[in-house]
Order: C-alpha cells, then structure tokens, then sequence
C-alpha cells in the first residue's frame, strides 16, 4: 500500500514556474514506477511525465522542455518542476503510483494522490 500527498500548486501568471511535490509513504517506494497526471475541468485525466525505479523519464510531448520530473528516494519525495507555464496547463495535478511503468492509461496506477490545484492566468 502506498499513500500519496501532493503539494505545491497555486496560482501564478504565464510564463512563471512551479514546483509540486508528492510525499510517498512505504519503504518499498523507490521500486516504484511514479508519475504525474493532470486533469482539467471538463477533460479527461492525461499524463504528464513518469520516473521509473531506475529514474528514467518520460514525458507527453507537450511539456518536453517545460517540465521536469524527478524524485528524492531518502525522502520519499516526487517532484514535478513546471516552467513557462502556459493558461492551458491550469487543472488538477495528481501524483500516482504503480510497482511497474506501463503506459500512461489511468488503470496503469494503483496508487493516487488527491492532487494539488495549479492555476496559470494570462
């Protein structure tokens, strides 16, 4: 079992960063494939970028350059660095979990923060 809290969204102008952060309990974490989806209002949840237990990234076209995930295995912690945001990219960040790195489908993970609110105004 794994229990996830995200941190960090708020609301910044285009062009600014964020940093979300995602807490992971567990002492197996490191094993863990772990990623970031995002969901905004009246779309379907889609992926964002995923770091396997070797630390290997993968990111959705879309935010290659912009984004960067990465993870702190001492301190249980996944990272997600935003940069140049853009108005499109405000929707609920979510952190997931999965003991394998599949795909990006939702039922690829288990495991599943409440997510954190990031909000780019023009």
């Amino acid at each position: 079992q794994v229990q996830l809290v995200e941190s960090g969204g708020g609301s910044v102008q285009a062009g600014g960063s964020l940093r979300l952060s995602c807490a992971a309990s567990g002492h197996t974490y490191r094993r863990y494939c772990m990623a970031w989806f995002r969901q905004a209002p009246g779309k379907e949840r889609e992926g964002v970028a995923s770091i396997d237990r070797d630390g290997n990234t993968n990111y959705r076209d879309s935010m290659k350059g912009r984004f960067t995930i990465s993870k702190d295995n001492a301190k249980n912690t996944l990272y997600l660095q935003m940069n140049s945001l853009k108005p499109e990219d405000t929707a609920m960040y979510y952190c997931a979990a999965e003991t394998g790195c599949v795909g990006w489908a939702i039922h690829d993970f288990r495991w599943w923060g409440q997510g954190t609110q990031v909000t780019v105004s023009l």
